[in-house]
């Protein structure tokens, strides 16, 4: 056996195992997620995240695709599907990179190594499990502040605070719409559904849209209407004639100023550090402390399920 290709397994097996649980590939090409699920002397064992597809990364291949790469760049566009992840792999190594959508050796170790196809555990979370991580970091913080007045907090905590309100508000309602559409295929006229927390039925509203402008008109005509009475500014029409001319706008417009909070970065990282401080934290816990722990959720389950059954 190739001592070279010997030493690249090596390297391939080693930096596998290195990967930070959690850490989410991709292939370069389909963009299609994919974990490493096992390491074996002569294959990796990988999982696709948007299918549950498992398949086998031989060492051979790993090898064949090397080789050629030492001696050709390959262009990314040009990736047969059963490549990519074999070539996504590669690219955690120190002598390959990813240079104008071209993959290809680099034999000075500060070039590669820094692959584009490797999402850390923080960005690879779901929608749900971001949801969940951010309501544990909301609880967390609620837990410090009591009572809970925004006048009394430190600027840095009421800025948290805002940030993981929104995340969890903005979160929360796009898997809002997702359950509600589940639950709109269960749903019959007049049916009602139950659950622990409480009780969902269907209902209906209306939304109204006008017709289209002649369809209107000649109704309107029909009914001796003038079509003066319905004419009114359309505010797009009245921005683009702002543009083209030297109108000003508080000439058609009365401008008043608002001020609010806008949410303009989200430190997902270190929200992440510290959910892993937290669950740190709970392993840690054992005697009195823990004891107590465990008695006040054993506690905070008797009394959901008495109010649930009164």
């Amino acid at each position: 056996m190739n001592s070279g290709h010997d030493e690249r397994w090596d390297a391939v097996k080693e930096r596998c195992a290195a990967l930070e649980p959690g850490t989410e590939l991709v292939t370069p090409l389909s963009n299609r997620p994919f974990r490493v699920r096992e390491i074996s002397t002569d294959r990796l064992q990988i999982r696709f995240d948007d299918s549950g597809e498992k398949r086998p990364l031989w060492r051979e291949q790993f090898e064949v695709l090397a080789d050629r790469l030492e001696e050709h760049r390959l262009a990314v566009a040009g990736l047969p599907p059963g490549v990519e992840p074999y070539a996504t792999i590669l690219t955690l190594l120190a002598d390959f990179v990813v240079e104008d959508d071209e993959i290809a050796y680099a034999p000075d170790p500060e070039m590669g190594g820094g692959s584009p196809y490797l999402i850390s555990p923080a960005d690879a979370r779901t929608r749900p499990e971001r949801l969940h991580d951010d309501a544990i970091l909301l609880a967390d913080l609620l837990d410090t502040m009591e009572p809970v007045d925004p006048e009394t907090l430190e600027t840095g905590t009421l800025t948290d605070l805002y940030v993981l309100l929104s995340d969890v508000q903005h979160e929360a309602d796009r898997l809002r719409q997702t359950a509600r559409e589940s639950l709109l295929s269960r749903l019959g006229p007049d049916q009602e559904l139950h659950g622990r927390f409480g009780t969902v039925r269907r209902t209906t509203r209306e939304r109204r849209r006008p017709r289209d402008d002649e369809t209107i008109f000649d109704v309107l005509s029909e009914h001796g209407v003038p079509r003066e009475w319905v004419l009114g500014v359309d505010s797009d029409k009245l921005d683009i004639v702002l543009a083209a001319t030297d109108l000003e706008e508080e000439e058609v417009y009365d401008v008043e100023e608002q001020a609010y909070v806008q949410k303009t970065e989200v430190e997902e990282e270190e929200k992440y550090s510290r959910l892993q401080g937290l669950a740190e934290r709970l392993e840690e816990l054992d005697g009195e402390e823990g004891e107590e722990l465990r008695e006040e959720l054993l506690d905070l389950e008797a009394r959901l399920d008495e109010a649930l059954s009164a």
